[in-house]
């Protein structure tokens, strides 16, 4: 296709970012004063490949039951990096089969085994053990897939307090839509109890956010939502976001 025309790749890639940029932007000013519901309507009724990529963490509970409603054949996107909890594998289980999603796909690295085959890689290089165990896994996951839903919010964290509806995934030419980035916690937990959701066993133990095991310990009354996680390191995520096509942690 490129040989039938004189203009120079990188102009056509420009091009192709500027045309994603502006449809994000209008999307954010479309959405702008649309609930959560309607964002995530939105992102799986519109034309083009879209997947829920969760974690079946803390908070997981509302995206999936607001996929389930819209459409039981949703792509779910689960990562298992073999060093999770059993209640968390044990509540995707559980979760998927109440709310009848019928497309949820688990994914897993397959070069564990060679990397870090006595799981100790989390001690020397936590970054390296993120990106082997979950963002190559799920990028991987994401081939084919225009876009991919987000439970990210606002009070997460200082790094998403400028959070949109919709951004664009520099490097992949996908977009993310983060359908819940203006909820409150009293807003997660007044949606789980109208429509009778199952908390995660973890979040009763004092666990608000809920990564890996080995990484991830209860949070105290007035602590960040997801000061468990990476407890005493320089690291707010796991890495699943992107930036000129590497996957980093937000604020690296």
């Amino acid at each position: 296709m490129f040989g039938t025309t004189d203009t120079p790749l990188h102009s056509l890639q420009a091009s192709a970012d500027n045309a994603l940029a502006d449809k994000v932007a209008a999307l954010n000013t479309r959405y702008q004063y649309h609930s959560a519901t309607a964002v995530m309507e939105g992102a799986l009724m519109q034309d083009g490949a879209t997947a829920l990529v969760s974690s079946f963490g803390a908070e997981s509970a509302v995206l999936l039951h607001m996929a389930a409603v819209i459409d039981p054949a949703t792509a779910v996107i689960f990562v298992d990096t073999e060093l999770l909890f059993a209640e968390t594998l044990v509540y995707q289980s559980e979760i998927c089969e109440r709310l009848g999603l019928r497309n949820v796909q688990i994914r897993r690295a397959e070069d564990i085994a060679q990397k870090d085959p006595y799981g100790a890689l989390r001690f020397t290089d936590k970054d390296a053990c993120c990106a082997l165990r979950k963002t190559r896994p799920l990028q991987a996951a994401l081939k084919g897939f225009d876009s991919w839903i987000t439970g990210r919010k606002r009070f997460q964290s200082g790094s998403r307090a400028a959070l949109d509806f919709f951004e664009v995934e520099e490097g992949t030419g996908r977009i993310k839509v983060n359908p819940l980035a203006h909820w409150t916690p009293d807003d997660v937990k007044d949606y789980m109890d109208e429509n009778r959701l199952p908390r995660h066993p973890l979040v009763a133990k004092g666990y608000p956010s809920i990564g890996c095991a080995p990484c991830t310990s209860p949070v105290k009354e007035g602590e960040d939502p997801r000061a468990g996680r990476w407890r005493g390191e320089n690291k707010e995520e796991c890495g699943i976001h992107v930036k000129d096509g590497k996957f980093i942690r937000t604020g690296a």
